[in-house]
């Protein structure tokens, strides 16, 4: 035998109705509550604070303005005292010529110019044409005599002798510029000085040259 539910006791179609009783319930109680509010006379006021303003004022931008300088005062004048008494001089305007007169002596003439001193050729250290050894550096070589105070001491070394060879070739003003001593320097000397060479050439043209030459000295 199957159970069946007493429709009655079926809440599901009493759902609906509830619900909108109560829904008109809680919208009723609304109602009242926002008009027993309004009843009471108590009013709300909202205050509205007053902002202060602020207003910006444009500042104008001032040129200083340089003034000119004042004029320079004037010179306060000096009194000059006028006491200077200005002499009366006598001129002689009646001065004559007399043409009969003889003529008075003339200044000497002046002296004749002296001569001028000419000028030393000048001395060259860099030429066109160097001057050349006559004979050769061998035959320079063949003149020397070797000390015998070096030869004993076994001295051995360059003399280096500084000259000047002039225009006809000779030689002058022959100097030691590094020398070995025992002897030898003298040797150098001596040999250098009694050389000729064929003079150095400028521009086609013979010149003074200074020189540097080196003398070897050597043990056989």
């Amino acid at each position: 035998m199957a159970l069946r539910k007493n429709p009655k006791a079926d809440l599901r179609q009493w759902y609906l109705t509830s619900v909108q009783i109560g829904m008109a319930i809680a919208l009723v109680l609304l109602v009242f509550a926002f008009r027993a509010n309004l009843d009471r006379g108590e009013t709300m006021e909202i205050e509205q604070v007053e902002q202060e303003v602020v207003q910006m004022e444009e500042i104008l931008q001032t040129k200083q303005i340089q003034k000119p300088p004042p004029p320079p005062r004037p010179p306060v004048p000096v009194e000059v005292p006028n006491d200077e008494v200005l002499e009366d001089d006598d001129l002689d305007l009646d001065a004559s010529l007399d043409i009969d007169e003889p003529l008075t002596a003339l200044p000497p003439p002046p002296p004749a110019d002296e001569p001028e001193e000419e000028a030393e050729p000048e001395i060259f250290l860099v030429v066109e044409q160097l001057p050349d050894i006559i004979g050769g550096l061998q035959g320079l070589s063949a003149k020397i005599k070797y000390p015998e105070i070096a030869r004993k001491a076994g001295v051995e070394g360059k003399v280096f002798v500084e000259f000047v060879v002039d225009e006809q070739g000779n030689v002058s003003n022959a100097v030691i510029a590094r020398g070995i001593g025992a002897g030898c320097d003298q040797e150098a000397l001596r040999v250098i000085s009694e050389a000729k060479f064929v003079p150095g050439r400028q521009r086609n043209k013979a010149v003074k040259v200074r020189m540097t030459l080196p003398i070897q000295f050597k043990l056989r």
